[in-house]
C-alpha cells in the first residue's frame, strides 16, 4: 500500500467553500467509482481556512499517470472536475493546469510499542 498527501487552495470566499463542501456531501457516485477503480483504498480531505490537504491510500499499482488517463477518458470526472474548479485555485508554486499538489514527507512518528501491544 502507498501512501500520498497533497495540497490545494479553495477560492477565499465563504460562499463558495460552503458550496464546495455541499458538494463533498452529496459526491457524485460515478467520480467514487473512479476514483476506486483507479486504485485508491481510501481518501480523506481537510480543510483549513481556504487550504486543503488530502490523504489518499493506495495500491501498490496505483499511478498518478494511469489516474489521469482514466479522468480524462471519464465525462463525469471531466464534468466534476470542471464543477470544482469554480471553486478551487492552484498553489502559487504550482505548474499550469495543475490543480492538487503532491506533498513531500518531512517526518513521522511511529510508536513501535503500540503497534506491538496492538496485535
Amino acid at each position: 500500500m502507498k501512501k500520498y498527501a497533497l495540497a490545494l487552495d479553495l477560492i477565499d470566499d465563504d460562499k463558495l467553500i460552503r458550496e464546495y463542501e455541499e458538494h463533498h456531501k452529496n459526491g457524485w457516485p460515478e467520480v467514487s467509482t473512479s476514483i476506486i477503480e483507479s486504485g485508491v483504498l481510501s481518501m480523506e480531505i481537510y480543510r483549513t481556512s481556504n487550504r486543503l490537504f488530502m490523504v489518499m491510500e493506495t495500491t501498490d499499482e496505483f499511478t498518478f499517470e494511469n489516474k489521469k488517463i482514466m479522468d480524462q477518458s471519464n465525462k463525469h470526472v471531466q464534468e466534476w472536475e470542471k464543477l470544482m474548479w469554480n471553486f478551487q485555485q492552484a498553489l502559487p508554486w504550482s505548474n499550469p493546469g495543475e490543480k492538487w499538489v503532491l506533498m513531500n514527507k518531512i517526518f513521522e512518528l511511529k510508536n513501535e510499542q503500540q503497534t506491538i501491544e496492538n496485535n
